[in-house]
């Protein structure tokens, strides 16, 4: 199965703005994305830069994969986008 794993620009310059470290790994199979902080690659991979054709997200920059993979401290980007707004909202009032 192809496995796409890219970084979340949003998640990682509201990282950088709140200095919170919120997992921005995206790892993308059968249309299915997962978040997490660590992503461990048991093979063969690799490093795809297309900006003429970025991945559905706006990725352009991104690892390709058929290897076994490992999420590590996996989160639903729901838990994310929640605490997203939690931090955004406790630090501007």
């Amino acid at each position: 199965m192809k496995t796409l794993i890219h970084i979340n620009q949003t998640v990682i310059r509201h990282n950088k703005k709140y200095s919170n470290s919120l997992p921005a790994c995206r790892v993308q199979q059968n249309n299915k994305s997962r978040y997490c902080k660590e992503v461990i690659i048991d093979g063969p991979s690799k490093l795809v830069y297309n900006p003429d054709n970025p991945l559905s997200c706006g990725a352009k920059l991104w690892i390709e994969t058929e290897s076994i993979i490992e999420l590590v401290d996996e989160v639903p980007y729901s838990e994310i986008a929640v605490n997203m707004k939690k931090i955004k909202s406790g630090v501007s009032k």
